[in-house]
């Protein structure tokens, strides 16, 4: 429903920055003063405007998976035209209407050549370097140490990684990337929090082979996962969800998908590692999946655990920490903000989480936080990283 609102404003919007654009045009291009020459140049913005929503609609298949891409990749790009329009618009208000600065036409027009120049190179860069940063996958490493014994074990050597988005955006040659990372780790243990799918089964592509690669992951004691909000088969377009009021859940070919990748899905249930170490894997909040109708609280996660014996949890979303921590929950690895995914973003999503991306000690708990290997929406990621998260956790022994 929010969206249907959302749509008169998007159009408003984009007529608004297609103006700018035909507006700087004209800077450089007088023939543009002819509207009859603004006919194409229309089109292909329209084209681009509504690509997301011409996939939308299109039936499952290649020309739909062209056009969703597209979509994506406008998504990203719109963003920043945005910005850096409006950041020349405030500019120039506060320099006409405040300090009263007037220029000649003719000094008019060289500023808004120069003007039209900057924003572009702006806007390309950051385009450019975003789609090119977000297929290099970095390594972030973090020690800590759990003031409880193991056993046997010194230590447990566990990779994190999260929001892998398997679909549109993400397919085979970045999953071979972050397989390649993992495996130079020599993981005792490699945990997947959450948002594996990108909402649609049918935005994979390739899953045979895709299943194929994640079996590649080296691991002393295996790979597990939890669910997150995008693991369900649900429709989406620009980020919305039209599911209907049913309970929303994973397909069945999802959860076969990862039977066959290898990977472990922990539904609100505990294993041990090594009969020493719980791991404990929680369902989504919102979105629970199927054969489980709410989630249990942290206090029933952990009532009969020894906790005297670590305990690491594996939640999508990095909430719930302060209750968490007061059940005897020693290690909280959690995904789910992509750290913003896209400048601003990067710097607004620290007011929605307590901690929006990296480490945070919680009474005794430690909280990872990891940025995530794969994308959602926007086919980039500008000021912030994709990683997997090396969790180095130090025992009393």
């Amino acid at each position: 429903m929010i969206a249907v609102f959302l749509a008169p404003l998007y159009i408003l919007v984009n007529v608004y920055l297609f103006c700018k654009i035909m507006w700087w045009f004209k800077s450089w291009f007088p023939a543009f003063e002819k509207k009859k020459h603004w006919i194409l140049p229309t089109i292909l913005y329209v084209f681009f405007a509504l690509s997301f929503l011409i996939a939308f609609f299109l039936p499952a298949g290649h020309f739909r998976r062209i056009m969703k891409l597209i979509g994506n990749y406008w998504l990203g790009v719109l963003l920043y035209i945005a910005l850096t329009i409006i950041i020349v618009d405030l500019a120039r208000i506060i320099i006409v209407r405040v300090l009263k600065i007037k220029f000649t036409s003719k000094r008019s027009n060289q500023i808004h050549r120069f003007v039209g120049i900057f924003c572009s190179v702006v806007i390309i860069t950051a385009s450019i370097l975003g789609v090119v940063n977000a297929r290099i996958v970095r390594v972030t490493s973090y020690d800590i140490t759990v003031d409880k014994e193991a056993g046997d074990i010194d230590s447990l050597k566990v990779v994190l990684v999260a929001d892998l988005h398997l679909g549109y955006n993400i397919g085979v040659l970045q999953m071979q990337r972050m397989v390649d990372k993992i495996n130079k780790q020599d993981a005792d243990l490699v945990v997947i929090a959450g948002d594996i799918f990108d909402n649609e089964w049918e935005a994979v592509g390739e899953p045979d082979k895709l299943a194929g690669v994640l079996r590649g992951i080296k691991s002393k004691y295996g790979v597990y996962a939890c669910y997150g909000n995008h693991d369900i088969e649900e429709p989406i377009l620009a980020g919305f969800t039209f599911g209907g009021k049913g309970k929303k859940q994973s397909s069945l070919e999802m959860d076969e998908f990862l039977e066959n990748a290898g990977i472990k899905l922990l539904k609100d249930e505990v294993v041990m590692i090594d009969d020493e170490i719980y791991l404990y894997g929680r369902p989504d909040a919102r979105r629970p999946g199927r054969g489980i109708t709410k989630r249990k609280t942290p206090s029933e996660i952990t009532a009969s655990m020894d906790k005297d014996k670590p305990i690491i949890v594996i939640d999508h979303e990095p909430s719930q920490l302060k209750a968490l921590a007061n059940a005897g929950v020693d290690v909280d690895l959690c995904g789910h903000t992509h750290d913003g995914q896209l400048f601003p973003g990067n710097l607004t999503i620290k007011l929605m989480w307590e901690n929006a991306y990296g480490y945070l000690k919680k009474g005794k708990m430690h909280n990872i936080v990891t940025s995530g290997v794969g994308l959602f929406g926007p086919n980039m990621r500008v000021g912030t990283k994709s990683e997997i998260s090396v969790v180095n956790i130090h025992f009393k022994s």
